[in-house]
């Protein structure tokens, strides 16, 4: 008969392959207006997302851009791509509400097409590189089966105690 030791690790609660608002809250520290996911259709453990953000009119960003014919911001797309991304990754962290993803870097970022009221963002976002503490991801926002919008993000997880200032990142 053999002998096993088990040890005790802390480990995060199973995840889903897809996530209604409810547990998306769970998750990511963004809240209204800004937290720009709304359900997540499709998702792969440390490998890819895949969530949907419907975009209205009573968007609080439409009043000022721009009144007369409104447009998403386009950091605002990259700035859904990288919450996906963020919720892929904090799935895995055990203690994520002590816990923030941080943007380190936005490269390669192109805009394709506008993303107007009444469209559906489907945001499509891979795990290029992950360490426990940092990420590269490579997303895509499609609106109708075409790229609205594309980049390359970092993060990096801080604990929600430290500044942003003293990370050099942007919360995202």
């Amino acid at each position: 008969m053999t002998e096993t030791t088990h040890t005790t690790t802390q480990e995060p609660e199973p995840v889903k392959t897809g996530m209604d608002i409810g547990d998306i809250l769970k998750i990511l520290p963004h809240r209204y207006p800004f937290l720009l996911i709304d359900r997540v259709i499709e998702l792969v453990r440390m490998k890819s997302i895949v969530a949907l953000k419907n975009v209205t009119i009573t968007e609080p960003f439409f009043q000022g851009h721009f009144p007369e014919k409104p447009i998403m911001p386009g950091v605002l797309i990259v700035e859904a791509i990288a919450q996906a991304g963020g919720l892929l990754l904090l799935t895995e962290i055990p203690n994520r509400d002590e816990m923030l993803m941080v943007f380190t870097g936005i490269e390669k970022a192109r805009f394709r097409r506008p993303v107007v009221p009444g469209d559906q963002l489907r945001i499509e976002v891979l795990v290029k590189a992950w360490r426990m503490t940092a990420a590269r991801l490579e997303g895509k926002a499609y609106v109708d089966g075409k790229v609205a919008a594309e980049a390359t993000v970092t993060c990096r997880l801080v604990p929600r105690s430290v500044g942003t200032a003293e990370v050099g990142g942007e919360e995202g």
